[in-house]
């Protein structure tokens, strides 16, 4: 596959539309969506199948699917391949209860037999790419990051996106960047680099000290999408640019509203716009107070007047 050297990561209830269109703008080379649920994609489930839904501006864009077994994620991949995606990703590594009770994302990990059953499936099913993202293990007992990796490569895997910490871990401690160098030198096909990177001083470092092809940023770039242009300016220049201004803050956060607004109507796309807009204005004067006020709003034009008001009184 292609190299795309900066990603943004598939995070749940977060990288919809409106933001993976954001994140682009603003330097993101590739990025993923939400979680697909396989079994609801077979059973063609409007709720479902919308999560997978993009257009041309958010290219290249990943799908990713989750799920437990290979003829179910044949299925869905088989559903999801209508839309031409540039990949399909099959997520092992979400450690989520919720998904790992049902077998899938990180449970897999104890059975990389039945992981590479799965991956032999979904490459079957289609023409698409297919990608995996993968934890290094399910403890620090059970570490099979880099045999998990030859596996998937065996059964066609085009590339992996590796998040080394284990399912144990959550997104607690440290994530292990020596196991993405070993995933790297071991196998042929793209890797991308996943966890802490917070900063572009952090992307350099991983790039530097594991060789990955591509760094993928999820949390620090919610309500954030210039970290992907700091990002690529710092890598290109080793200058880094200036954080943005309050305005520019606002402004995009204006935007993004509008953008949410647009694509899930006025009271939901508000209703999912409050955990993003507390980011955006996070570290700002009166920002609780502002904050306050909108997550007790539900109408586009109230919560944008507040958000304009708030702008023009500090300028």
């Amino acid at each position: 596959m292609k190299r795309y050297p900066l990603v943004l990561a598939p995070l749940a209830g977060w990288s919809d539309a409106p933001f993976r269109r954001l994140c682009r703008e603003y330097g993101a080379d590739m990025v993923y969506t939400e979680m697909v649920s396989a079994d609801g994609a077979i059973r063609e489930q409007k709720k479902t199948l919308a999560l997978a839904e993009f257009d041309a501006s958010e290219r290249p864009i990943v799908i990713q699917v989750f799920g437990a077994e290979p003829e179910t994620i044949a299925g869905a991949v088989e559903i999801i391949a209508r839309k031409r995606p540039d990949a399909i990703d099959i997520n092992f590594g979400c450690p989520s209860r919720k998904i790992t009770k049902r077998g899938g994302g990180s449970a897999l990990l104890r059975d990389i037999n039945l992981l590479q059953k799965i991956a032999l499936a979904a490459v079957r099913a289609t023409d698409i790419p297919i990608s995996a993202k993968l934890r290094s293990g399910w403890d620090t007992d059970s570490i099979n990051l880099v045999e998990t990796s030859m596996r998937l490569q065996d059964a066609g895997v085009q590339m992996l996106a590796v998040h080394p910490r284990t399912q144990t871990q959550q997104f607690k401690g440290l994530s292990d960047w020596s196991l993405i160098k070993r995933v790297k030198a071991t196998v042929n096909i793209p890797v991308i680099g996943n966890g802490d990177v917070r900063t572009a001083h952090d992307a350099r470092r991983m790039f530097l000290e594991t060789g990955c092809d591509a760094v993928m940023i999820g949390r620090s770039a919610c309500g954030n999408p210039w970290i992907f242009r700091h990002v690529s300016t710092f890598l290109a220049t080793g200058e880094e640019p200036s954080p943005p201004s309050f305005a520019e803050r606002v402004e995009v956060c204006l935007r993004h509203l509008a953008l949410n607004v647009a694509a899930y109507g006025d009271r939901r796309g508000v209703q999912m716009m409050k955990k993003q807009i507390a980011l955006y204005l996070r570290g700002f004067p009166c920002a609780g107070a502002i904050r306050q006020k909108i997550f007790a709003m539900d109408r586009h034009a109230d919560v944008a007047d507040v958000l304009s008001e708030y702008l023009h009184a500090r300028q």
